[in-house]
């Protein structure tokens, strides 16, 4: 349950520590979208928000992370009518133009 925040429910998913790429850190990111969409989706949740999964203090790079989130994100609700938006949260402004000129997802 969201408690006092201004939000119905919390999906908390924790993303990969970045290990060089090596260790399957794109697979792993790209199944806590999905676990969080399809979590979503399965409690009828039209609205739901994403910050920028382990590009913090875990070092997955920003623009890998931009390309993966996309992707899954664009694949999911192509097959999913729920949730209807998706709203990606960024630290900066800086995030923001990094994530809109790396991932192909555009505005």
């Amino acid at each position: 349950r969201g408690y006092r925040l201004p939000a119905k429910f919390i999906i908390h998913t924790v993303g990969p520590v970045w290990q060089g790429g090596k260790a399957g850190e794109g697979e792993q990111l790209a199944g806590c979208y999905r676990a969080s969409l399809s979590l979503a989706a399965e409690n009828d949740v039209r609205t739901i928000a994403f910050p920028a999964i382990s590009t913090g203090v875990y070092g997955y790079p920003k623009a890998d992370a931009a390309r993966v989130a996309c992707s899954v994100i664009r694949e999911f609700l192509a097959a999913s009518p729920l949730p209807e938006i998706v709203t990606l949260v960024f630290f900066s402004a800086r995030d923001l133009e990094l994530f809109l000129a790396e991932s192909g997802c555009g505005a």
